[in-house]
């Protein structure tokens, strides 16, 4: 992780329950005499991201609507940080404003972005339904309504147009983007992730997510060369364009799009653990 990151290390989980006791009833000591909680259970998951959310980000309260992806915050935080560092190779500026394209629901990257670096951001969504819920959890924390403002994106075949206003500049956008191109690959994808966790059981009460949260036509890569493209008429009022890319296959497909444009772009590697991820930037 992130030399930054809060979450390098493991869990302190009497600390984490000081601040959220709900989570007590999820926490175990496992054959090893280490406390954990099961993982593969979203309740768990929710209530552990709602006390490291309490205890480290100084986040009143915290809420998803039953059925909504759930985001691992360690993971979450790597690419605020990493963020962090490629705005600081270019502007001494400490406070910055960014994009979310797709907040979601859960609001995460825009919450650790105004806690973390005191950043001004903007979230914005095409569920009307994500839209509520992550201004409702800006609401839960008076100082997150001076910093982050959420916006409707009511047009599919937009990314940025109708989101960003004339004369509006962001020092950055970063987006999360639909993983598969269907809810079969999404669908096959969470079962092969349970059985390489070997937990049994029905797929839709381990792992959440709605449809726009998890796939679209063409799945990720289509999506972020959609992106790239719509990144153009916007390239004079943004510094930096990002997205994570978790399928590290896509790359060349993404850098011959970024090429073709005549965008200077950079790839900027994480790792939490094992997992390996990334997240593709550039600019005009």
């Amino acid at each position: 992780m992130h030399k930054e990151n809060k979450h390098a290390e493991s869990y302190h989980f009497d600390e984490l329950i000081r601040s959220h006791s709900p989570l007590a009833r999820f926490v175990f000591t496992n054959a090893y005499n280490h406390k954990t909680l099961d993982f593969s259970d979203s309740e768990a998951v929710f209530h552990l991201n709602k006390a490291l959310l309490k205890t480290y980000y100084n986040i009143a309260d915290w809420h998803i609507p039953k059925g909504y992806l759930c985001p691992p915050i360690p993971g979450r935080a790597d690419y605020i940080h990493h963020l962090k560092d490629l705005l600081s190779e270019h502007s001494s500026d400490t406070v910055k404003k960014g994009l979310d394209v797709g907040v979601g629901a859960n609001c995460i990257y825009p919450i650790l972005g105004a806690q973390i670096y005191n950043w001004n951001m903007v979230g914005c969504d095409i569920s009307s339904d994500s839209v509520l819920a992550a201004k409702h959890n800006v609401g839960l924390t008076a100082a997150l309504d001076k910093r982050i403002e959420i916006r409707h994106q009511t047009d599919r075949a937009h990314i940025f147009e109708g989101i960003i206003k004339k004369g509006e500049y962001f020092d950055f956008t970063m987006c999360n983007p639909p993983f598969h191109s269907s809810e079969a690959e999404a669908i096959k994808g969470t079962e092969r992730k349970l059985k390489n966790l070997n937990i049994g059981g029905p797929t839709a009460l381990n792992f959440g997510g709605q449809a726009h949260e998890l796939w679209c036509n063409g799945g990720e890569a289509l999506f972020i060369k959609r992106m790239i493209k719509q990144s153009v008429a916007f390239r004079s009022q943004v510094g930096w364009f990002t997205t994570l890319v978790s399928k590290k296959e896509h790359l060349p497909k993404i850098y011959k799009q970024l090429d073709k444009l005549k965008a200077k772009h950079k790839t900027i590697l994480m790792a939490q653990g094992n997992k390996q991820s990334r997240f593709v930037a550039w600019a005009f």
